[in-house]
């Protein structure tokens, strides 16, 4: 599609250059005529009678309507679109401290795509994978960015009107730092700082001096959410007992001084205050929570409190809790989510159904400013490009006043990102199984437990007992690969998927299988297990770890990747130990499978699970063995 535009292009030129090869378009003296020019708010994109106009209130806004006029303008056909932004503020929030640090090259693809959908903002979230001088455990060996990547990030989301700014952590999910020896003067807990102290004080001055130098932004993200360790290690014995919203209260003056002595603009996630406010001490989403007025007296009101919310489906929900929030005298911000946590697939039945609700109440309360989050929880086996079409559907939201007709949300996803809406709903499917809850509400994510479970020991068999889940994952791989594109630039991301399946419907209930043949003591089926379905199995693993590791390395950092490494080759190598297992017993070299002699309990009979459906499990440790993996008292 050739275009000659038309207008003040200077600050535009640079965004149009790096978009034009996905849009197909070509600047030319020849092409159709697009008029460019800026009005007071709005978007409005026509196209008649051999010429086409962009008339946009904000830069970012011009690169939606580039889109929408490259994708409704290609036939000839005259139209006109007209659009008003629901919020001044929209943009994800990338999980980089999960071991998945993005490269630049995805970084820079992901800005592309966010730049087609309208969106202005991308928080990047950093423990810490960023450089510190003279810190330099600080991200060592975990792909921390350099000054020089930021800036780079910064430069390219700029041409198309993005702000990128930072979200850091100043009070506790430290861990990773605080784990070297050499830095133990800044732990009171495994994951919180000592704070009070002048080396913490300096070592926050230069984490903000440090994270905020490459950006344009005057914007920081400082964290403090889910300090409940805190003041219960090291500082407890130094200074005795001190409720925990004095400690932090004070923390947090000194951590603003730092951020306005630099010029900055600070927003912290909200939930320890209203933890705090709560009968228990520890209830983030309590309704009856009330915030006592000498707490609101007490918080700062220049920093912004970011109230996050990814499991409510219900709008009455989001009402009660943004009320309980206004007391804090604070301008209140919303952090929803795209559900890629602790999963190889994105819960899209949740993650649409929660945004919608959450983002009809928000333009109801006149919240302005609105953050999608992409959390990468214990390890991020998943990813944010396959979470592409929860991401269009917030900037859908963006630009509609009520809910977005989800035909329009289907046709926009396919544009901006070349894939079907179908087609990445397949990927809530490795999750949302027989058992599940409707739409999976309770975040069940069997497409990680019953990967990494051992087949000997069976720990989730008795949850699972009963429900059809290998004809599941069956069907699930035959409709993933019915749906792929080998044309489309983003087929690539359902090969892991697709193995996935592979795997899961040969294993999933192969320990149930097996536990039934051992205790009927049926050798002929022992047998088939030994000498054809484990080494199957262990095969098909192999291959899911072959693809796993090609994506990983096209769209993250190296470093990481050695942790989904060893899990695999831990899977593997357990499957190899239970074909000898079974080899020894069948040959008469052991009496007996003690492994297989145990009884099967249910894994849990927390809500998650309602004593019975799949349920859920956070931790790889936990999915992997009952037994010790790590215990550290003092490790040091």
């Amino acid at each position: 599609m050739k275009l000659r535009f038309e207008g003040e292009l200077a600050e535009l030129l640079p965004g149009i250059r790096a978009l034009a090869p996905e849009l197909g378009i070509e600047e030319s003296e020849q092409g159709l005529p697009v008029n460019v020019g800026q009005v007071a708010e709005g978007l409005e994109v026509g196209q008649a009678e051999g010429r086409a106009y962009i008339r946009y209130a904000q830069r970012h806004q011009f690169f939606r309507g580039l889109g929408l006029l490259v994708q409704h303008g290609g036939s000839g056909e005259p139209f006109e679109l007209r659009e008003q932004a629901q919020f001044d503020t929209i943009g994800p929030m990338f999980d980089l401290s999960r071991n998945a640090v993005l490269t630049l090259d995805t970084f820079q693809f992901l800005l592309r795509k966010m730049a087609l959908m309208g969106l202005n903002s991308v928080m990047l979230y950093l423990e810490d994978t960023y450089e510190i001088t003279g810190e330099p455990y600080f991200g060592y060996m975990r792909g921390r960015y350099t000054q020089a990547e930021l800036r780079e990030i910064d430069d390219y989301a700029y041409q198309f009107g993005i702000e990128a700014f930072p979200s850091i952590q100043t009070l506790a999910h430290l861990e990773e730092f605080l784990k070297w020896e050499p830095v133990k003067e800044y732990r009171d807990t495994k994951g919180a700082l000592l704070v009070g102290e002048e080396a913490t004080d300096r070592l926050v001055e230069r984490m903000i001096e440090s994270v905020s130098a490459p950006f344009r932004s005057r914007k920081i993200h400082i964290g403090m959410d889910e300090a409940e360790e805190l003041g219960r290690g090291k500082y407890l014995d130094k200074n005795g007992f001190t409720e925990r919203f004095e400690i932090m209260t004070n923390h947090l003056d000194k951590v603003l001084q730092a951020v306005r002595s630099r010029g900055l603009k600070a927003m912290m996630w909200s939930d320890m205050f209203l933890k705090l406010a709560s009968r228990d001490g520890a209830e983030y989403y309590d309704h009856d929570t009330q915030i006592p007025e000498e707490m609101a007296r007490r918080i700062p009101k220049d920093v912004d409190m970011v109230y996050w919310d990814y499991t409510h489906m219900e709008p009455e929900d989001y009402e009660q809790l943004i009320a309980k929030h206004r007391p804090l005298g604070c301008n209140l911000v919303f952090a929803g989510a795209v559900w890629v946590f602790n999963t190889f697939g994105v819960n899209y039945g949740l993650s649409l159904k929660a945004t919608d609700a959450a983002l009809q109440v928000c333009k109801r309360e006149n919240i302005r400013e609105i953050y999608a989050t992409m959390w990468g929880d214990d390890g991020m086996e998943s990813n944010p490009l396959i979470a592409l079409l929860g991401l269009q559907f917030y900037a859908e939201h963006a630009y509609s006043a009520d809910k977005p007709d989800w035909q329009r949300v289907a046709e926009r996803v396919k544009f901006c990102t070349g894939l079907d809406a179908d087609t990445y709903l397949q990927l809530k499917l490795l999750d949302e199984t027989p058992g599940s809850e409707p739409d999976n509400r309770k975040q069940s994510n069997p497409s990680k437990f019953l990967l990494y479970q051992d087949v000997l020991l069976g720990l989730f068999d008795k949850q699972i007992e009963g429900l059809a889940m290998s004809e599941h994952y069956t069907q699930v791989e035959q409709a993933i690969v019915s749906r792929r594109d080998a044309e489309a630039e983003l087929d690539y991301l359902f090969e892991v998927p697709q193995k996935l399946t592979a795997v899961l419907r040969r294993k999933s209930e192969l320990g149930i299988v097996l536990k039934r043949a051992y205790d009927a003591g049926d050798t002929g089926t022992l047998k088939r297990i030994a000498d054809v379905v484990l080494p199957e199995v262990a095969g098909a693993v192999r291959e899911l770890r072959d693809a796993h590791r090609s994506q990983w390395l096209r769209m993250y950092k190296p470093f990481g990747w050695e942790v989904l490494d060893i899990r695999y080759g831990g899977v593997i190598n357990r499957l190899d130990t239970a074909v000898v297992r079974l080899t020894d017993y069948l040959e008469g070299r052991i009496s007996r499978i003690e492994e297989l002699e145990q009884e099967r309990l249910l894994y849990s009979t927390a809500n998650r699970f309602n004593n019975r459906g799949v349920g859920w499990c956070s931790y790889y440790y936990r999915m992997a063995s009952p037994n010790v993996f790590f215990h550290v008292m003092n490790p040091f």
